[in-house]
């Protein structure tokens, strides 16, 4: 382990996400000794603070973490220093030059500069192209852009964006992120891929019948309605969180696990996704709106800052396919929304039965009529974490049935507090120079072009608003699209408590 050395520029240094993630995922980086003496944050707002008032902020964000020693989050706070700064004002701009350069010389950051957007998507490339200068991008030392999402809400609103970012700064030197990647679960799937011949030599179409998956959210839009209205589940979580997490469920193994190289499968998974025309997209996807749940929640249309009239969808449902040769023929199943029955997220990988069920009604016994269970392997993304494979067993007791039987690991509690949380993992890969788990233009093109053709269908047709009841699973278009198939849900509601129970 090596202290980094750094100086961080933080646009949005007040707002939420920086009180509840980034200060708290900064402070574990410096109890660890990855960040220490040699690091400064500058945040940034138009409201004007002193240093110390920020400093009492910072404070404040990271009180609920526990210190390795007493006072360690005090010393922790004289790293952080505010500059007042409009974004959209160049002039501005030459008050950075002059505090940054101060807290380099200050701290010893050896001109290495990171420079983090937390703030409303449309100052992004704004904000890149004022950063265009020798001074604030100093050649002595590494200069790199964190963006948040979303990023853009199309592909051409996308590659303007990406356009005006390179500008300013090379792709290498760009990080994208998208938290979903750096949950632990999430990249155990490629430890269990890659780590198991048994697993691997099976993820494929000759042994898996679909996959499926699915972020489950049980509140409804509360205070993000103003953004939500204007994005919708589609664009919310499908577009970014799904589509990367089916990327990593679809790839090849890389040559080495290498930043560049996990990136190369990823983007040629999404290469050999089929685009849907109009009418297969409307086939393959449906989409829904929450109702009042009668316990005084409201319904969509009626929730504070939405639209009364709003044709925004708060459900997604969808197949995906591969044209390739691993995954023809096996449909991706993937589903998200908000007021279901709870939340969770979790992967589902169906195999395919036997040919044959040599076990039905074994010796003629007319009471012996159980079919075989597909085989099922369960990735338990969170709330719990951990994994499931359901096997077919003989029951106890005379004759031969069958049961399912779960397999099951659990993270224990201590794992799972040891475990990074996502932006400090992300952080440190930033800090680090690793792109792992950042979400590439590529990668962000593809599905942008995917996402654009049923985005532009359902712009353009009434939907029967709204269409399903809060603490169940969805409209029930979501079990017809895998009913047509001869297929269902693996999760269903009224099994999810028992589930978390027993895991």
């Amino acid at each position: 382990m090596s202290e980094n050395r750094v100086v961080i520029t933080l646009f949005g240094g007040v707002g939420d996400l920086a009180r509840r993630k980034l200060y708290p995922s900064l402070f574990e980086l410096y109890k660890k000794g990855y960040l220490g003496e040699h690091f400064a944050l500058l945040g940034t707002s138009r409201h004007p603070l002193s240093d110390e008032e920020f400093q009492k902020i910072v404070k404040e964000s990271v009180s609920g973490v526990k210190e390795n020693k007493p006072g360690q989050a005090d010393q922790f706070a004289t790293h952080f220093f505010f500059q007042s700064h409009d974004v959209t004002d160049a002039e501005h701009y030459k008050v950075l030059y002059k505090r940054i350069a101060d807290l380099d010389e200050k701290f010893g950051a050896e001109g290495n500069r990171l420079f983090y957007m937390s703030v409303a998507p449309q100052f992004f490339g704004t904000i890149a192209r004022n950063l265009n200068n020798k001074h604030l991008k100093p050649s002595n030392g590494f200069n790199r852009l964190i963006i948040e999402k979303p990023f853009g809400n199309d592909f051409e609103s996308a590659k303007k964006l990406n356009d005006e970012l390179s500008e300013t700064f090379r792709d290498d030197q760009i990080f994208r992120i998208d938290h979903y990647l750096a949950k632990e679960m999430i990249l155990n799937i490629e430890a269990l891929r890659f780590g198991n011949p048994i697993i691997e030599s099976m993820w494929n179409n000759n042994y898996i019948d679909n996959i499926q998956v699915t972020l489950s959210e049980d509140l409804g839009v509360e205070e993000r309605a103003g953004y939500y209205d204007d994005s919708g589940a589609l664009r919310d979580m499908v577009q970014n969180h799904i589509m990367q997490i089916v990327a990593q469920l679809a790839m090849e193994e890389p040559v080495a696990f290498t930043d560049r190289d996990v990136m190369a499968e990823k983007v040629k998974a999404l290469r050999s996704l089929r685009k849907y025309t109009p009418s297969e997209a409307d086939a393959n996807f449906v989409r829904g709106q929450y109702e009042a749940d009668g316990e005084g929640g409201h319904q969509y249309r009626e929730e504070p800052g939405v639209n009364p009239h709003s044709n925004t969808e708060t459900f997604v449902a969808g197949k995906l396919m591969f044209d390739n040769y691993r995954w023809y023929g096996v449909p991706f199943y993937i589903r998200t929304g908000k007021k279901l029955a709870d939340k969770f997220t979790r992967i589902d990988i169906v195999f395919k039965k036997p040919v044959l069920d040599i076990f039905k009604n074994p010796h003629g016994y007319e009471d012996d009529t159980q079919n075989l269970r597909s085989n099922v392997l369960t990735i338990y993304v969170e709330p719990t974490s951990g994994f499931s494979l359901r096997l077919n067993a003989k029951s106890a007791g005379q004759g031969f049935t069958t049961i399912p039987v779960d397999l099951d690991y659990k993270q224990s509690d201590e794992f799972h507090d040891e475990t990074p949380g996502p932006y400090e993992r992300l952080f440190l890969d930033a800090l680090e120079n690793n792109h792992t788990n950042f979400a590439s233009w590529p990668l962000i093109a593809y599905s942008w072009k995917f996402i654009d053709v049923i985005r532009h269908l359902w712009d353009i047709e009434e939907p029967d608003f709204p269409n399903y009841q809060p603490k169940t699973m969805g409209p029930k278009a979501a079990d017809d699209l895998l009913a047509r198939d001869g297929r269902h849900w693996v999760y269903q509601a009224k099994n999810h408590q028992n589930e978390i129970n027993n895991k």
